[in-house]
């Protein structure tokens, strides 16, 4: 899938991590190797135990001739046991050197896991900062079940992005949703390149040829929602609402392509003004998308604050505003809540879905019922009923029946608690977790909790059944 060109990517990265509140030579009780993964079943080394990420600091430098990069990632984190190595994950590329609190720290590779020593044990509550450079030509981590992520070249840059690996393709990381930090991202690309990546612009800066892009991500994020657009692109950037909106569109799409994804991106804040009377306040400072000509990934991904798409999505003017709306549903449901286990894909996709449906009536098409109905009318011998939405299993957590019957599911709790406990059950969920992880034990307490009702027998049909529900 990858187009292969000359393409040189140099990606400072040092990942730091800031130990604080020890007075220099305090006795340090011993402590015990954080754990190679945070316990996920369908990921079992995803992430990393024994710590907790605050804030990624990463400068990446792209120069288009060799697919290579090297950079420097700092992590601030906090040591939650007594830690006497952590781990991080890392796909392919090459460590070039390791500190923690600024002193050498001895580390090894297995896989995709980075153990990290220092020269001292780490007390518990403890504030640390690891530095880890590295180079290498990054990745594209083929996955034939879920879609492919990582870093695809394009014929004039690149475009990292990916569900659910991609971080740990192009930088070191506490690579899982259930760490989410924030984030400061420096792009340093040729002056002719725009480097466009999460949160709001925070300056540039140019020096011999060279353009440094600079962005902040203040709210927490989860590290598979980090992105970068490198390439040339017409840049429009305004401020709305309090929001400031960065939309980055391919001038190479054909002419009709671009014209429907400007306007399509156009009716971003009408759709979070739409989104906002449902769930409550837009949760970031930024918004914006970006539509490279290129497309190869294939989807279109909810980037935290700035999703990016494909030719593919803007074939129709409604087909683009629908995609829109979809993935500005995410910045709600799985940006800001995010999910706290992978087999809970369906609080993300469920809800954003269900965004469509209500987004579908207000432009005086489908209504809610419609397109529940469509969706009921499915065959019971389909596929669509035969899956467990609440735990799909690893390799089926993008099939359809996440999607739908995700919307179904919410659809079925609303006409049983009625229009009123519904939307305030959405928007509650949505303001009471804000920038944090959920379940869907969570989001069940939460539905019962505000309707006053036992729903246990209505999400066991609609989540855990693999079977045709009755109709609600």
């Amino acid at each position: 899938m990858v187009r292969k060109v000359s393409v040189a990517l140099v990606l400072a990265v040092s990942t730091s991590v800031v130990l604080a509140g020890v007075p220099a030579g305090a006795a340090v009780r011993p402590g015990t190797p954080g754990s190679a993964g945070v316990g996920d079943p369908y990921y079992p080394l995803d992430g990393n135990g024994g710590y907790d990420v605050k804030h990624y600091d990463l400068a990446v430098t792209y120069a288009p001739a060799t697919d290579a990069l090297a950079g420097t990632v700092k992590i601030r984190a906090r040591a939650t046991q007594h830690l006497s190595a952590f781990n991080l994950d890392l796909d392919g590329l090459t460590i070039r050197s390791v500190t923690v609190d600024g002193r050498p720290a001895t580390w090894s590779r297995a896989g995709t896991e980075v153990t990290v020593t220092p020269r001292r044990s780490l007390s518990r509550g403890e504030s640390f900062d690891t530095r880890i450079v590295y180079d290498g030509v990054p990745k594209v981590i083929q996955d034939p079940d879920l879609g492919d992520g990582g870093a695809f070249t394009t014929d004039d840059g690149v475009i990292i992005l990916g569900e659910p690996d991609v971080a740990q393709a192009w930088f070191p990381s506490n690579d899982h949703p259930s760490d989410k930090a924030s984030f400061s991202i420096a792009l340093t690309v040729p002056k002719d390149l725009q480097a466009i990546s999460n949160g709001t612009p925070a300056g540039r800066s140019s020096a011999k040829g060279w353009t440094t892009w600079r962005w902040q991500q203040r709210e927490p994020m989860a590290t598979y929602l980090a992105m970068a657009a490198i390439g040339r692109f017409d840049v429009t950037s305004y401020q709305k609402n309090g929001i400031r909106f960065v939309d980055a569109i391919d001038p190479a799409l054909p002419p009709a392509t671009y014209e429907r994804a400007a306007k399509s991106f156009a009716r971003q804040p009408e759709i979070i003004d739409f989104l906002s009377g449902y769930f409550g306040p837009y949760p970031l400072r930024s918004a914006g998308g970006v539509v490279d000509a290129n497309g190869q990934w294939g989807y279109a991904l909810e980037t935290q604050g700035r999703p990016i798409y494909t030719p593919q999505n803007f074939r129709t003017q409604e087909g683009g505003y629908r995609i829109i709306v979809h993935e500005l549903a995410h910045q709600w449901y799985g940006n800001s809540l995010t999910l706290d286990r992978w087999r809970d894909i369906w609080l993300n996709e469920g809800f954003a879905s269900y965004a469509e449906w209500l987004w579908s009536e207000h432009e005086g098409l489908a209504t809610v019922q419609e397109s529940f109905e469509e969706a009921y009318a499915t065959p019971a011998t389909s596929s669509l009923w035969q899956a467990k939405v609440a735990d799909p299993g690893p390799p089926n957590l993008f099939i359809g029946a996440v999607y739908d019957r995700g919307a179904m599911t919410l659809h079925a709790l609303r006409l049983t608690v009625g229009d009123r406990d519904f939307f305030r059950i959405l928007r509650s969920w949505a303001q009471l977790n804000r920038n944090d992880n959920v379940t869907t034990e969570g989001f069940i307490a939460h539905a019962e909790r505000v309707s006053g009702r036992d729903l246990d027998a209505l999400f066991t049909a609609w989540l855990y059944t693999p079977s045709k529900p009755a109709h609600p």
